[in-house]
């Protein structure tokens, strides 16, 4: 079958991704704090960042993506920042049960683009994808259909991996309904979201 062809770079993909690291920790974070609909939408912003270094690798971008990496220095920043907010944010969140359930109302816009700017400034993605990728896929070789295919690929791969991860966070989440388990809930959250926007900052 010729999808054979792309299953080097599934599994390369799978691995990359499944290591935990400051996506899946923020991913882990948002559903524990929020639930399973705005995680979700943060996922598909993670989603969007992978496709989006998968087109600069593509593209043969790279050494662009590296000349201009003040603006992903930016990004970065940016997207710590927003998951530090959210670490503040959940760390005082109220015990109350129906307070923290309202929570899952996160808005859907800004769930995605704080996944994006986590993936566009996340330092594992870069190096899989300007340094990795090249090994498993001849990307001078890529026509249209095989980024469309690796663009498909990507994207199941990646359900795959972080769908489990939030959906075991959040049905745990659903689980704990009493006041201090609710607490302690909120503040692992905001431990996971406090850590993964370290990790964005401090690694080079």
């Amino acid at each position: 079958m010729f999808l054979l062809q792309y299953l080097p770079y599934a599994i390369a993909l799978a691995i990359a991704a499944a290591i935990p690291g400051p996506g899946i920790a923020a991913a882990v974070g948002k559903a524990l704090g929020g639930g399973f609909r705005p995680a979700f939408f943060f996922m598909n912003g993670l989603v969007l960042g992978d496709l989006t270094y998968l087109v600069l690798a593509v593209l043969g971008l790279a050494a662009i993506a590296t000349a201009f990496s003040g603006i992903f220095v930016v990004i970065k920043i940016l997207g710590a920042a927003y998951l530090a907010y959210l670490a503040w944010s959940f760390w005082r969140a109220g015990i109350d049960p129906d307070k923290v359930q309202a929570r899952k109302g996160h808005g859907i816009w800004a769930s995605l683009l704080s996944g994006y700017s986590v993936t566009l400034g996340n330092p594992k993605t870069i190096i899989f994808y300007m340094a990795l990728l090249p090994t498993v896929v001849r990307l001078d070789e890529v026509t249209l259909e095989d980024f469309l295919w690796l663009s498909v690929v990507t994207i199941i791969v990646l359900y795959a991996v972080v769908i489990p991860y939030i959906a075991l966070a959040a049905k745990a989440r659903d689980f704990l309904r009493n006041p201090r388990a609710l607490k302690a809930l909120n503040r692992g959250a905001a431990g996971a979201m406090a850590g993964a926007a370290a990790y964005i900052v401090l690694k080079q």
